[in-house]
C-alpha cells in the first residue's frame, strides 16, 4: 500500500498517537481526514499537517455516540467519497477493578473503543469493496493480547478489536483489501491520564510505565511502516512486548510474572 496521495482517515488525531500519525502522514502529500471529540483539539494538529502540504479536513465527533458517528460520516463522505486508508485509532483506558467499576463505564470504553470502531469500518467497506481497494488499520494493544489487573473492559474491547479485524482480513483478500492490526505497548502519551475510575471519572495521572515509554512519534513511522508493508499484525513497544512471548510459549511464567506485578 503507498500512502502517496490517498485519503486517509483517523480517529484520535489530536493527540498521542493519532496526532503523531497524522503529522507524519501528512509528509506523504496526503488528502487527511482528521478526527476528534472537539475542534479545539484538532486546531494545532490540522495547522502543522497543513503546513506540511497535507490537505485536511477535521471533524469533530464523539465516538461514543452513535448519532454524533452517523452525522460525522454523513459529513465526511460529502467530501470525501472515497477513503483509501481508515486508521481506527480513537480509544479510552480503565484503571479499575471489575468489581468496582460501574456496568456504565464498562459499555462507555466497549462503545468507544470497539463499536465506534466497527461502525466506521462498515460506513467505509462498501466503497473499498466497489473499486477493489483500500487499507483498515486497527490499533488495539498489548492489552488485545493478555488481560492485566485494572484493564478489564479495556482488554475486551482490544480483544474484541482483534477478532473482528482478523476476520475482515480473511474475508476482505477477495477485495484487495488490506487489514492491519497494530499492538502498542508503553507508548508516551496521555491514555492512562484519560483513563476511566470505576465511576467514570477522569484518572489523572501518568502511569510510570507509560512516561517511560516510546514516543508517540517512534510509534508512528512504525504504523506507517506496517501500512506500507500490508502487515497484519505489528507489536510496537520495548522490552514489555516480551510478556506477549512469555505467555504464548510459557503461560504458567507469565501468571507468575503479572501476579507480582503491582497494578498501575
Amino acid at each position: 500500500m503507498k500512502i502517496e496521495n490517498k485519503t486517509v482517515w483517523i480517529t484520535g488525531a489530536s493527540s498521542g498517537i493519532g496526532r503523531a500519525l497524522a503529522i507524519e502522514m501528512s509528509n506523504y502529500n496526503t488528502d487527511l481526514i482528521l478526527s476528534a471529540i472537539t475542534d479545539e483539539e484538532l486546531v494545532e494538529v490540522t495547522d502543522i499537517c497543513t503546513k506540511n502540504g497535507a490537505k485536511c479536513f477535521p471533524i469533530a465527533f464523539d465516538l461514543g455516540s452513535s448519532e454524533s458517528i452517523n452525522n460525522a460520516i454523513e459529513k465526511v463522505f460529502e467530501a470525501h467519497p472515497q477513503i483509501d486508508i481508515l486508521v481506527n485509532n480513537g480509544g479510552i483506558s480503565q484503571r479499575a477493578y471489575a468489581v468496582d467499576t460501574d456496568f456504565n463505564v464498562d459499555r462507555k470504553i466497549m462503545e468507544i473503543n470497539f463499536f465506534a470502531a466497527v461502525s466506521l469500518t462498515k460506513a467505509v467497506l462498501p466503497k473499498m469493496v466497489e473499486q477493489k481497494s483500500g487499507h483498515l488499520v486497527a490499533v488495539s494493544s498489548i492489552s488485545g493480547k493478555f488481560g492485566f489487573p485494572l484493564r478489564s473492559a479495556y482488554a475486551a474491547s482490544k480483544f474484541a478489536i482483534v477478532g473482528f479485524f482478523e476476520t475482515l482480513y480473511f474475508e476482505l483478500k477477495q477485495y484487495n483489501i488490506n487489514v492491519s492490526l497494530i499492538f502498542p505497548g508503553r507508548v508516551n502519551t496521555n491514555i492512562s491520564k484519560n483513563a476511566l475510575l470505576k465511576d467514570g471519572s477522569v484518572y489523572g495521572k501518568m502511569d510510570d510505565g507509560q512516561a517511560g515509554g516510546i514516543s508517540a512519534e517512534k510509534c508512528a513511522k512504525q504504523i506507517i511502516k506496517a501500512i506500507q508493508r500490508n502487515k497484519k499484525e505489528t507489536l510496537i513497544g520495548g522490552k514489555e512486548l516480551l510478556m506477549v512471548y512469555i505467555k504464548r510459549f510459557f503461560p504458567s511464567l507469565f501468571n507468575k510474572i503479572v501476579n507480582k506485578i503491582k497494578p498501575t
